[in-house]
């Protein structure tokens, strides 16, 4: 079997092993594949691993070896799943390897609106408590999180986790999804979500229906003073309406770790938001290393199931 990895170099950046993958057959590792070299790099492969990289039905007609695809993240919207089925190519995805890491990171944006620790820490080492007069000083509006209410939309492993944390911190959790479930002791609908969110976090997949649907006219129903985080996909916001919402005070801050498009173009109008009012980060919130070991276990684990003829975590079926 002639096994291809697409673009290998965000799971393992050097600090893992591949060595695994060479018990199955040839094994070529591209750390990165740009479009124009997709077809060359995979013709006569039967197996490609690939994060990012679109597949489409034109590449699929060009590689007739090819018959199955392992998708190294949960997110799978980069696979036209329709021509895999036409084709009749396995594709299979890693559920729920980064449920802890990115509830962890969520966290993180929500500690930083409320507690501001960079902005203080700057200060600090910029000379402002070695030259202030009183024992404390705060540089921006600080926040409690106990008692404040945070919305999840999308209620599945990583929103569930989120919402254990959220328990913990004595905050009171309103859950919108499709899928109503026991534990959710305040489910509501998703304008209410919006209206009451002092923090809205987004857990829900990249669909038609979800694209855009933080945009212009939801803003407005939210309180001025709340804020999002976005560890979902980009493009679930509408970013030149976040932009504008910021600001003009319509929320009072956003926070993500993805974008629209990734890598980042110049031109993301995110750029432009008030520094105050905005986190950005390059997708790192399912990169700890642990959480890259574990998904690494299991793309292997997805081939060797295919391989033995028991394919398990497929997605087209």
């Amino acid at each position: 079997m002639k096994i291809t990895v697409l673009d290998g170099g965000s799971l393992n950046p050097g600090d893992l092993s591949w060595d695994e993958l060479n018990q199955f057959g040839q094994v070529t590792i591209y750390n990165n594949t740009e479009e124009k070299d997709i077809i060359n790099h995979i013709a006569d492969s039967n197996a490609i691993l690939l994060n990012k990289v679109n597949i489409t039905e034109s590449i699929l007609d060009a590689c007739p070896s090819l018959c199955y695809i392992g998708v190294q993240a949960t997110g799978y919207n980069v696979i036209d799943l329709q021509a895999c089925k036409k084709h009749k190519i396995t594709v299979t995805n890693v559920p729920s390897y980064s449920t802890g890491a990115v509830a962890q990171f969520v966290f993180a944006f929500i500690s930083e609106f409320a507690c501001r620790t960079k902005e203080h820490s700057d200060s600090v080492f910029a000379g402002e408590w070695v030259n202030s007069k009183n024992f404390s000083y705060t540089k921006a509006p600080l926040m409690e999180l106990e008692g404040k209410t945070l919305g999840i939309l999308g209620y599945g492993n990583i929103g569930r986790k989120v919402a254990q944390i959220a328990n913990a911190y004595g905050m009171k959790v309103i859950v919108c999804t499709r899928t109503p479930q026991a534990d959710i002791l305040y489910p509501v609908d998703f304008e209410t979500l919006l209206k009451e969110s002092d923090i809205l976090t987004l857990h829900v997949p990249l669909t038609d229906k979800t694209k855009g649907i933080i945009n212009s006219n939801t803003l407005k129903l939210m309180k001025s003073s709340a804020y999002i985080i976005n560890t979902a996909r980009g493009a679930i916001i509408n970013e030149y309406d976040m932009l504008d919402a910021l600001k003009n005070n319509i929320i009072a801050g956003y926070a993500a770790d993805v974008v629209s498009e990734e890598p980042m173009v110049k031109d993301n109008s995110l750029l432009l938001a008030p520094k105050d009012k905005i986190l950005l980060t390059p997708h790192i919130a399912w990169a700890a290393r642990e959480t890259r070991q574990r998904l690494l276990d299991i793309v292997i684990e997805n081939l060797k199931c295919f391989i033995e003829g028991k394919p398990q975590n497929v997605i087209s079926d």
